[in-house]
Formats: structure tokens, sequence, C-alpha cells
């Protein structure tokens, strides 16, 4: 009963009334899920196992898509050199593509929360340290960081193990990167609560400093950082995928669509164009699509807008 009332309250709600009068947004809305449930459900709904040496085969190579005169049903959107599905080769770096970008972003939204309401509800010389870090942070590129990171980890782990901590180090090398934009917005926004009244209450009745952070002023800020973590994911995407199209990103054990385009542009000019143009079109469709559900998403909470 509960669940029906709340989902009754979401349908009739400011938020779901500016959504469905946009259709750039509700379009947006179903790529994305196509995207995600694709990725997500890949090892039932793929045609293939593109990652199962036992079910490739070298004479499948290079098979153009299903609609030209020499395709294969088989493979709708034809086969890489190694004989692999391209379609379920996107579906499955997908999974990665989504599951690094959504950890990058969790990460760097849970250190920038936790660093922005330090230094805006201590102050003094806690927050210009921690906002003079963030300032410096910002002078560099994320990618620059990332690559950073990376090659110190290479360098300091034995060889044998960096296949099995690559997906790690990216992850925590795209959210090392991120956090100052969350912390900022945090910052200026518990500068402002931290005056009002119900703080201030807070503090006369002898509430601790970390339980006010935490219950009183963290869910008064979160707003922006929903948008802020939503557009944060196709840049993280985005991150990733370059870090892979280099070759230091996700091991080739598990591509990601940054790997299956760096794969591809091997072959563009031999004439398989599809091994990198068809990973190309769906990491853009999936960036793309987030991205604008973040930017209705951050006009949608605007209350100057509305």
């Amino acid at each position: 009963m509960a669940a029906q009332s709340a989902l009754a309250r979401a349908f009739d709600s400011d938020l779901w009334w500016s959504f469905k009068r946009s259709p750039v947004t509700v379009v947006s809305a179903i790529v994305a899920l196509a995207c995600i449930l694709g990725a997500v459900l890949a090892p039932w709904i793929a045609p293939h196992n593109p990652f199962d040496l036992a079910s490739l085969n070298l004479i499948d190579a290079f098979k153009p898509p299903a609609w030209t005169g020499d395709g294969d049903a088989t493979y709708p959107l034809g086969t890489d050199d190694q004989g692999r599905d391209v379609l379920s080769a996107i579906m499955y770096g997908a999974r990665v593509s989504l599951l690094v970008g959504i950890c990058a972003v969790l990460f760097a939204t849970i250190l920038g929360i936790a660093i922005g309401l330090v230094a805006g509800y201590v102050g003094g010389t806690v927050d210009s340290v921690l906002m003079r870090i963030a300032d410096i942070q910002l002078t560099f590129p994320s990618i620059l960081i990332a690559l950073l990171i990376d090659g110190i980890v290479r360098a300091a782990l034995p060889r044998e193990v960096h296949d099995r901590v690559a997906l790690f180090v990216v992850i925590f090398a795209i959210g090392i990167s991120a956090w100052p934009a969350f912390a900022r917005t945090v910052r200026g926004s518990t500068l402002v609560e931290r005056n009002k009244e119900y703080v201030l209450a807070a503090r006369v009745i002898g509430v601790s400093p970390l339980r006010i952070m935490a219950s009183h002023v963290l869910p008064n800020v979160l707003g922006p950082v929903l948008v802020i973590a939503t557009l944060g994911l196709g840049g993280a995407i985005l991150t990733e995928a370059t870090l892979s199209f280099l070759g230091v990103g996700v091991p080739p054990t598990q591509p990601s669509l940054g790997t299956l385009i760096r794969i591809g542009n091997d072959f563009l000019f031999s004439g398989e164009w599809w091994i990198t143009i068809f990973p190309g079109v769906a990491l853009i469709a999936m960036v793309l699509s987030v991205n604008l559900l973040g930017d209705w998403l951050r006009d949608a909470l605007n209350p100057k807008l509305r």
C-alpha cells in the first residue's frame, strides 16, 4: 500500500510532469534504459558469448553486417578479426564501461561529499587547505591524472598482477580525478545551510557536528550532487574509453567499448569498418543519452526555471 502511494505521488510530481513534456528527455531515457538493460542482461540475451574461446572460429572472422551481400544473419553486426560477434561484444563491453563509470562516479561522489561537508561546516584553515588541494587538482586534466596513477601502479606492482587489478585502478584513477567538482558544490551549499536556524538549533541542544552534517546538512545539499553525478557518469565512461583506447585501461580479457574501438581501429582503413564503427556508435548513444538526462535533471531541479 505504501509503495502504491509513493508511486502515485511520483507520477503526480513536478519532476514527472517535466519529464513527460520533454520528447528529447523521453527518448534519451529510452536509449539509456536500452543500453543499461542490454549490458546487464548480456549473458542471457546476447546472440553469442564473444569470450568463450571454444565457440570461436577464425573462419568466421571479418564477416560484414548481415544486411550486406556477404553478411550472415547469425552475426547481425558482423564479426571482428577473431570471429567474435560484434553485437555480443558491444553488449559485454558496455557492461564493463557502465561498471567502471558507475563505480568511479560513486567513489568520487562519496569522497567529494565528505570533503565538501567538512570544508563548508568547519571552515577556517581546514576549508582553505581542502579547497586549495581541489583547486590544484582542477588544473590537471582528468585523463593525465588517470594516466599518472595507472603508470605509478604498473611500476609498483609485479607484471603478473596488472590484469587482476587493472579494473580497480581505472575506477580509482577516474574517481580520484573527479571529486573536486562534488566537493566544491557541497562546500558551497554547506556554507549556506550551516547558518540556518535548524542547524543553529541542533548546535544549541548539543548535537555533535558529525551528526549535524550527516543528518541535517547532507539531505539539503544532495540535489546539486545528483545532477553532477548524472553528468559525471557520461564523462567517466568517456574517460575509461579513452584510457582503454590508449591501451592503459581495462585488460583485453575484460574489454570495454574503448577497447573494442581500439581493436577495430587497426582494421578501419582495410575495409572492415564495422568493427570500430558500431562500438563507437554504442558509446556515443550511451554517453549522449546520459548527458541529456543530466541536462534535464539540472533544469528540472532548478527552482528558478520552474
